[in-house]
Formats: C-alpha cells, sequence, structure tokens
C-alpha cells in the first residue's frame, strides 16, 4: 500500500459522511442533484435513495379541517364529562340555596313557636334538598339519581306551597296587604328560594343526563337560556325581598343598598346574555355575576355585624340572632350567582362558532 492509499480512504469516507449528512438533512437537494442530466444515467441507485429520504422526512400534509370539525362537535354534542360537571355546579348552587332556606325557615318558625305543624315541613325539605345536593357533588357519574330527582321535585312543591301559606299569613291580619304587615309577618318570597333549589336541582339532573352528542334541554328548551330565566328570575325575587326588609330598617348603613343595586344589573346582564350573546356582553354578565356571588359571602358579615349592634350584643345571641338581621338570607345571592355562571357556560357552549 502506497503512502497516497490512506489519504484517499480518508477522502473517501469524507464524501460518504457528507453525502449521508446531506441527505439527512437537505434530502430535496440531493434529489435534485440526483435528477441532473450532468449526473451519469447510471446513477439511479443514488436517485432512489434520496427520493426514498425525501418521501420519509417531508412534513405531513396539513389538514385544516380536522380542528375545525372537532370544535364543531365538542360544541354541539357536549361530552359527558362536560355536562357532569356543569350538572354539579348546579348541584351546588342548589346546595347553598337549601342551607340558606333550612337555616333561615328555622330561626324564623322557631320565631313564631311552631304555631302551625306545618312549619316543620320546610326543615324536612330543606334539609333532604341540602343532602341530596351534596350527595349531587359527590357523586361523578354522568347520570341522574331518581331519588335526587323526586327530592327536588319535593322541594319546588313546598317552596310554592309555602309561599300560598305566608301569602294567606299576611292577607288574613287586619289591613291585609299593607306595610306594616309586609314588613313584620311572614316573608313573603322566603320559600321561593326552596322552590328555585328545587328548580336548579331538577336542572342540574337534566342536563347530567343528556346523552352523548345531544344538546342538554330543560323544560324543551336549550338549558342554557332555561336555566339563566331561572337564575335572574331569582336574582329578582331576592332583590325583592332584601329591598323590603332594608327599607324597614330605613337604608341606615349606606352598604344596604348594595343587593338592591348590583344584583339587579346581574339579572338584567344574564338575560341579555341568553337572548342576545356576545363576547361583550358574556364578559360584562360574568364578572357581574362574580361580583354578586361576592356580595352574598359579604351580606353574612354585614348581619354579623348588625347583630353585634343590637343591646347585649352576641352576649346575648339567643334574642339578637331571631330578632336581628337573618344571617342565613345573603348566601341565596351567591347560589343563584352560581346557578347563573352556569348558565352562562352552557349559553357560551350553545352559541359558541
Amino acid at each position: 500500500m502506497t503512502g497516497a492509499d490512506p489519504a484517499l480512504d480518508r477522502l473517501a469516507i469524507l464524501a460518504l459522511s457528507g453525502t449521508a449528512i446531506a441527505m439527512l438533512v437537505r434530502p430535496r437537494h440531493v434529489s435534485a442533484l440526483a435528477r441532473s442530466p450532468l449526473l451519469p444515467a447510471t446513477s439511479r441507485l443514488t436517485r432512489n435513495v434520496a427520493r426514498s429520504a425525501a418521501r420519509q422526512l417531508a412534513p405531513p400534509p396539513r389538514r385544516a379541517t380536522a380542528p375545525r370539525l372537532a370544535h364543531l362537535i365538542a360544541r354541539l354534542a357536549p361530552s359527558p364529562a362536560a355536562t357532569q360537571a356543569a350538572g354539579r355546579r348546579l348541584n351546588s348552587s342548589a346546595a347553598l340555596l337549601a342551607f340558606s332556606v333550612l337555616a333561615d325557615s328555622a330561626v324564623e318558625h322557631y320565631r313564631g313557636s311552631f304555631h302551625n305543624r306545618a312549619m316543620y315541613i320546610p326543615l324536612v325539605t330543606g334539609a333532604l334538598t341540602l343532602g341530596a345536593s351534596v350527595f349531587g357533588i359527590a357523586d361523578k357519574r354522568a347520570a341522574r339519581h331518581p331519588m335526587r330527582d323526586t327530592i327536588y321535585g319535593a322541594a319546588a312543591v313546598t317552596g310554592l306551597a309555602g309561599l300560598g301559606f305566608h301569602a294567606y299569613n299576611i292577607l288574613k291580619r287586619p289591613s291585609g296587604a299593607s306595610w306594616l304587615n309586609l314588613f313584620y309577618a311572614a316573608p313573603i318570597g322566603a320559600p321561593m328560594a326552596l322552590a328555585l333549589a328545587g328548580l336548579l336541582g331538577r336542572g342540574a339532573e337534566k342536563v347530567r343526563d343528556t346523552p352523548y352528542r345531544r344538546r342538554p334541554l330543560v323544560l324543551g328548551l336549550p338549558a342554557g337560556r332555561a336555566l339563566a330565566a331561572v337564575s335572574a328570575a331569582g336574582l329578582g325575587g331576592t332583590v325583592g325581598e332584601a329591598g323590603l326588609l332594608h327599607f324597614r330598617g330605613a337604608f341606615q348603613n349606606p352598604f344596604m343598598i348594595a343587593p338592591v343595586t348590583i344584583p339587579p344589573v346581574a339579572a338584567a346582564l344574564l338575560s341579555a346574555a341568553a337572548a342576545f350573546p356576545g363576547r361583550i356582553i358574556n364578559h360584562l354578565a360574568r364578572w357581574w355575576l362574580r361580583l354578586t356571588a361576592l356580595l352574598g359571602f359579604a351580606g353574612v358579615g354585614f348581619h354579623v355585624y348588625g347583630v353585634s349592634r343590637a343591646m347585649g350584643g352576641w352576649r346575648n345571641w339567643s334574642q339578637n340572632v331571631v330578632d336581628g338581621p337573618p344571617l342565613p338570607a345573603p348566601p341565596s345571592f351567591t347560589g343563584l350567582a352560581l346557578a347563573g355562571l352556569t348558565a352562562l357556560s352552557l349559553i357560551e357552549r350553545e352559541y359558541d362558532g
């Protein structure tokens, strides 16, 4: 072997290595070079290798229609996980309303010494509704439960019956529906919170039980619009009840104006989002509903402060809790606002795209 042979071997190895690297990094250029007429016709093997490498390393064609099709299916046919999550959020709203009714009716009916034996019914129904709602929150199955459904139906009927009882309690008094009787007789709108808990609970069961690739419906309407109507109407009624009692208190605290100004705006924006969905109106409705939810928790703090200002404060809690501002009432705003947020998310799914 001459001294030039090792040098030629090194040059051959470098050439082969460079060719291999070029075929991996720039396969299309190598393929074009292989098809050049400057190369001899015997380089068919080189051309075939280059073309094969180009086919293997070329990026796959983009399919722009696949994401759109998947988005369309997800919008029109929500998955069981999505409807199950919405149902659990509605169960949370029903739980807050049921707790508010249970605690408030217990205090108010205790003050009335349970004069009428029917005054025990909302306590039993409220406790059952609260238990069914907690069970619904913990239940991860995307299907309705017949026992929960039955309890929610009983709660709705009990709330409507309680509305009749409270109206009769007011009208049977001297002067009938006077300001004095509306202030100090049975609170006219309180039983509707139990009815709303039942309606939202039934809505939760309907949404959870939506078959796959079907849009959730409540009372034959799209679930988002139906639940938005229930939430907005509930907010309106709760505002009326709070306004009546705060008017009785002469709005002595400036913050007493908040429950009669913030929730009505949230109810109006939610109704507008249901009728004319859009990015701006949905964004405004969402933030006002969140503010209303926070208002419910803040209201408990203000009512605690109101009890402390009574004679004896919390040392005389057994009397001041009964006669002072109702501690369990403000969370009704939170429960209805959470239901409105769930309805808004369903509306966006129905109208997106």
